[in-house]
């Protein structure tokens, strides 16, 4: 494996995030999203702060980034992680640190409880998300049709043992 490092992700970086997220959505186990947004409508959904793309070589093989979960000051260390990987480098590391350098990034920015949204079907995620200290608490069971089809979402969940510890 090349060695992989962490930039912000940026506007610059977006056709290649797409890319990947569209992938990511051909799988049909990655999201109900059906197509990638404008990097406007992305930007303006995520948080502007833990927003990752990870490169090697100059090229980017995954991004991460968090949205809030609420508009509501008692949620605003609380956020949604999306993770992606080039599937041409998926199994060779780039999720593990950007999952690595995500959660480092939110503890900096006082996110105490990280959550995420996973099809039980995609193993390596919830793989990935439970090698990063995160917890099933609990299955939305048939929570929305993709493909005229009732997809079950494990509901995932990681506390910071740093940020938001009075």
């Amino acid at each position: 494996m090349k060695q992989i490092t962490i930039q912000t992700l940026t506007a610059v970086h977006w056709p290649d995030a797409a890319r990947i997220y569209e992938a990511g959505i051909a799988t049909g186990n990655a999201t109900f999203q059906t197509e990638a947004p404008s990097w406007e409508a992305w930007d303006n959904a995520h948080r502007k702060d833990c927003r990752l793309v990870a490169l090697s070589e100059g090229k980017v093989t995954g991004w991460a980034a968090l949205s809030a979960v609420s508009s509501r000051p008692v949620y605003a260390g609380v956020a949604e992680v999306s993770i992606y990987v080039d599937s041409a480098f998926r199994g060779q590391g780039v999720g593990d640190v950007l999952m690595k350098a995500l959660i480092e990034e939110s503890e900096a920015q006082g996110v105490w409880t990280l959550q995420a949204g996973v099809f039980p079907e995609n193993a390596a995620s919830m793989r990935l998300h439970q090698k990063h200290g995160f917890r099933t608490i609990g299955i939305k069971e048939r929570i929305g049709k993709m493909h005229s089809v009732w997809r079950d979402v494990a509901m995932l969940e990681r506390r910071s043992l740093v940020a938001g510890v009075d």
